[in-house]
């Protein structure tokens, strides 16, 4: 089957998670800069998830590129990505309310980790129906980026617990990683094009 349904329905759901976060950010009551400050940490958490999941959004595009069409386990592999996602609006108002403190981070985290985790299901469910010299493998290969990105998350939610500020460092350190969009996809595709 085709894939523009698959791409529809993932960009839908990206716009309401995005939609929903934005939606949890209360102005504060007062009209000076200073009344700003109760809220910084809401506005911290907001900017983070935002980029998440852009680079969700940026990649995930990228990836439905690759692909000619779909199957049923593509598309169960795509909701199960989505289903993690649709949790960031949760744990983003959840750390940002409590100031970042542990268990908000560590929970920040396992969503992180989990969309990961189905990210990259969702690469190889592609990947194992478009075959092993399909355009996808040949641009992440052993996909030492992700599984990287996925023990790096392990790594920021048991150190929550010691220093929830070095958690949240490690978790901008993958954002970062991630912010521009998987080069080795736009290099195959285009390689391929031509």
């Amino acid at each position: 089957m085709g894939k523009t349904r698959l791409e529809a329905f993932s960009d839908g759901v990206i716009a309401i998670i995005i939609t929903i976060m934005v939606l949890e950010m209360q102005a504060p009551h007062g009209a000076e800069l200073k009344d700003l400050t109760p809220v910084l940490p809401i506005f911290g958490s907001y900017v983070l998830s935002f980029v998440y999941v852009g680079i969700y959004w940026n990649n995930h595009h990228h990836l439905l590129h690759t692909c000619r069409h779909v199957t049923g386990g593509i598309l169960w592999a795509n909701l199960h990505l989505l289903f993690w996602l649709s949790l960031v609006p949760f744990v983003t108002a959840w750390m940002g309310e409590n100031h970042f403190d542990q268990q908000p981070v560590a929970l920040y985290g396992v969503v992180m980790l989990m969309a990961g985790v189905a990210y990259y299901i969702l690469s190889n469910s592609i990947i194992r129906h478009h075959g092993s010299d399909s355009v996808l493998r040949a641009a992440v290969g052993r996909d030492v980026k992700g599984v990287m990105s996925v023990a790096m998350y392990a790594m920021a939610i048991a150190v929550s617990f010691f220093n929830h500020w070095i958690a949240l460092i490690i978790y901008v350190a993958v954002a970062l990683m991630w912010l521009i969009p998987d080069r080795r996809i736009e290099r195959q595709t285009h390689g391929a094009a031509t």
